[in-house]
């Protein structure tokens, strides 16, 4: 019943636009729910709301939503729980560091995984009260996986309507969706580095553990989106019946944050950056054959960009980069502020760093003064790892699981098995993204983390939304220039 309800409510029409998932906290719930009322797809990212949500009940939650939210949340002990640990009223002292949330193991702890469930359903919650009615969708990335059993769930509590996951190949998210709308536990298997091919690592969540006292209510089954950079994906996805997605959103390297890396042998170019050619564009006629609908993603924040695509088959477009510095984007609005200035100018420019990222993934970086993308404000930074979303699993020589980041300090990786080169320039994505929406980490000497932002390549064309005299722009005016486009 609770599917069918959904269908009547969604329609069966797929979305021409989708909000692009951008970040930590970027793609907020403000943001999401502004583009659902505009006539499009709102998306929130999921990456990393534990930490997210904490912070913002640390700084007093002044304008009520995160209390609001979870005064919905179907377990209210279980929420109040969480506001209790981390709400302080009227907002800590600006000098006084956030109070930390553990990082994710194969074995969390189950206040860790109640925080995820909480914090997702309350940042799915907020952007449909927001969203007017309009579809909502939430953003993941593969590559983070030990949270994504909690998380999804959380979402789905909240009646997300899309899930779309990128960043690695999402076989497991469908048998997560079918086992939570079944109100039955979920299981994913987890990457560690190292082990052998007989050994099997897991990550569970068991809605059992939240309704302890009654059964868990079966859950609408959300869409789930699959975005790839290749038609061989694709094909594999599409071709198993167990992990076959709605559908697939087909992003190209020239889209801002994670890219694919190249195929084929690594070239770069004199500034650095990989060398994508014709091996990396996709053929847009195979992934038609497939027979689902698709997205075009990377540099189609253009008015004309919904009909191009359109014209080649796909059922619309995903656009980020100018949704990200739009006025309800959950950017800081003095960061908002110094980009726009500057692509006013002309002056802003994007850098596709290889090794920048923990992940191993090609990462796109706005180059501006006073972010870690300034090399005296990255050498000035003390490396640490205190927030860890990217760390990855590793069997230690005497079987057991370690983790580890190449962000973290070299002496540190290298205890940990790893060689300290493959800790030069990598950049902690972790605390500078979280730095990007103000909610960066305060150190004993005084400083508070640096931001990091990311941007597609084409974020100089972002001017087209500014009026005359303009110094700012909205998600509506976003979307129905893409729309008039059309």
């Amino acid at each position: 019943m609770a599917s069918e309800n959904r269908e009547k409510r969604m329609g069966s029409l797929p979305p021409e636009i989708i909000q692009g998932g951008m970040g930590i906290g970027v793609s907020s719930w403000k943001l999401a729910g502004a583009v659902a009322r505009a006539g499009a797809m709102g998306v929130v990212s999921g990456t990393a709301l534990e930490t997210v949500y904490a912070r913002r009940l640390q700084l007093g939650d002044l304008d009520g939503s995160v209390r609001r939210a979870l005064a919905h949340f179907p377990v209210p002990e279980v929420a109040r729980q969480v506001v209790e640990r981390y709400f302080v009223e009227g907002g800590k002292a600006a000098d006084e560091p956030f109070r930390g949330v553990s990082m994710y193991t194969l074995r969390p702890s189950p206040e860790l995984q109640l925080l995820s469930v909480v914090s997702n359903f309350a940042e799915v919650w907020l952007a449909k009260e927001a969203g007017g009615g309009g579809p909502i969708g939430i953003n993941y990335l593969y590559k983070i996986q030990m949270p994504l059993p909690a998380c999804l769930y959380g979402a789905m509590l909240a009646g997300v309507d899309y899930v779309i996951v990128g960043a690695g190949s999402p076989e497991a998210v469908p048998e997560l969706l079918r086992a939570y709308s079944a109100g039955v536990p979920g299981t994913m298997p987890i990457k560690v580095q190292y082990a052998a091919p007989t050994d099997v690592y897991a990550q569970s969540f068991d809605p059992r553990v939240l309704f302890a006292d009654r059964s868990p209510p079966e859950l609408a089954k959300p869409r789930f989106l699959a975005i790839v950079a290749s038609v061989d994906l694709a094909r594999r996805l599409r071709l198993d019946e167990a992990c076959c997605p709605d559908g697939f959103v087909i992003e190209g390297y020239t889209a801002g944050g994670h890219n694919a890396p190249p195929r084929g042998p690594l070239k770069l170019d004199p500034r650095g950056q990989p060398v994508y050619g014709m091996l990396d564009e996709v053929d847009l006629g195979a992934i038609a054959s497939l027979g689902l609908p698709f997205w075009l993603a990377g540099t189609y924040g253009r008015p004309s960009a919904l009909r191009d695509a359109q014209v080649q088959g796909a059922a619309g477009i995903q656009v980020g980069t100018a949704f990200a510095f739009c006025e309800e984007s959950g950017l800081t609005s003095e960061l908002r502020e110094r980009v726009l200035a500057s692509v006013v100018e002309g002056s802003l420019s994007v850098r596709t760093d290889s090794i920048a990222s923990p992940t191993g993934f090609p990462f796109k970086i706005v180059e501006l003064a006073g972010t870690v993308s300034d090399d005296v404000v990255y050498e000035e930074r003390r490396r640490v790892c205190d927030a860890g979303f990217l760390r990855m699993p590793y069997k230690t020589p005497s079987g057991e699981v370690g983790y580890r980041c190449p962000a973290e300090p070299a002496t540190v990786y290298e205890r940990k098995s790893g060689r300290a080169q493959q800790t030069e320039g990598r950049l902690c994505l972790c605390n500078g993204l979280l730095a990007n929406i103000g909610l960066g980490q305060r150190r004993s000497d005084g400083r508070s983390e640096p931001a990091l932002l990311t941007a597609g390549d084409d974020v100089l064309s972002i001017r087209r939304y500014l009026g005359a005299g303009a110094s700012s722009y909205s998600a509506t005016e976003v979307v129905a220039a893409l729309r008039r486009g059309a």
